[in-house]
């Protein structure tokens, strides 16, 4: 994605962006444009926090239950109805976010058309640090392959948004895949718990990934994991005919045509998804697969409600 801003085409509205294309939102150049027309493309209004906490804007009233604070009790409803109730809030600003973002070369991966994985990742992790933003939260971001790239601490504020989105347009993906260290030393930056966002084609053995998903948690961290593929890797059979596949980080080739192996890589995949997806059910995240040609408005608006439906 280039670096410097271009005029960018007309459109009609914040709406706009649920339209577009990834591959028309590349055109746009500037990363903060995008993430503005992707966040304006399905937020009508200001985007409340889904939690509830002890703000002045009331929100609902729940029966009381043993451990909570008689403070919230509202007592004139206990003189109406001689029954205990508790004042719900809308919370605003309690929550610190972390974008973790998969730098590796597999992230460059693109099919005839369509943004690679990096730029595709690189917009949905634009977009939700627009988003935590705009709702005065704190976000900080990593990128990792082998290591951890660059990071920034979750802060809020308007010059945070400038540092987030100079360290995306400065980044690129390329070398290898080892999450071990890299989620390691990222728990160890992260004392206080928070949400943790990790955009990754997870492309590499289960185990590389799992373990520290799973110490994500155990930290406490609410953790969602955005699975982005190519639809050439959903399917290999939309791959020309002939040649070879080279893995892109350790240059091995499998000399055989893509629809020799079409069958088995389809299994294997399902397998791997399937795998993801009860251990998201099981160890308590949220896993969100991802095509790159599906627009990111959509994938987020999809995905925060269903978000706000669970909750």
């Amino acid at each position: 994605m280039p670096a410097e801003a271009r005029p960018a085409p007309p459109l009609r509205g914040g709406s706009a962006a649920g339209l577009l294309a990834p591959q028309d939102m590349l055109r746009l150049g500037s990363l903060e444009l995008v993430a503005r027309l992707v966040v304006e493309g399905y937020l009508a209004g200001r985007h409340k926090s889904p939690g509830l906490g002890g703000s002045l804007e009331f929100a609902e009233h729940r029966p009381y239950v043993p451990g909570d604070d008689l403070r919230r009790v509202d007592w004139k409803v206990y003189g109406r109805s001689d029954r205990w109730y508790v004042r719900e809030s809308e919370q605003e600003t309690n929550l610190r976010a972390t974008l973790v973002l998969d730098a590796s070369a597999s992230m460059g991966f693109a099919s005839d058309g369509l943004p690679s994985k990096w730029a595709y990742g690189r917009i949905l992790a634009a977009a939700l640090a627009w988003l935590f933003l705009a709702q005065q939260d704190a976000v900080g971001l990593a990128t990792f392959g082998d290591r951890i790239r660059a990071y920034i601490p979750p802060r809020a504020g308007r010059a945070q948004r400038a540092r987030l989105f100079a360290a995306l347009q400065a980044e690129d993906a390329g070398g290898g895949t080892s999450p071990e260290g890299p989620f390691r030393e990222l728990a160890e930056r992260l004392p206080r718990r928070g949400l943790l966002v990790l955009v990754s084609d997870l492309l590499g053995p289960p185990e590389r990934f799992l373990p520290g998903l799973r110490y994500f948690r155990h930290r406490k961290h609410e953790v969602v994991v955005f699975h982005v593929l190519d639809p050439a890797e959903r399917s290999l059979a939309t791959l020309p005919s002939g040649g070879e596949i080279v893995d892109a980080e350790t240059g091995r080739a499998v000399r055989a045509r893509p629809e020799e192996l079409a069958e088995g890589y389809g299994e294997e995949l399902e397998a791997l998804e399937r795998l993801y997806r009860n251990q998201a059910h099981d160890r308590g995240f949220d896993w969100v697969p991802v095509t790159t040609s599906e627009p990111v408005s959509t994938v987020l608006g999809r995905y925060l409600a269903s978000r706000r439906h669970r909750l």
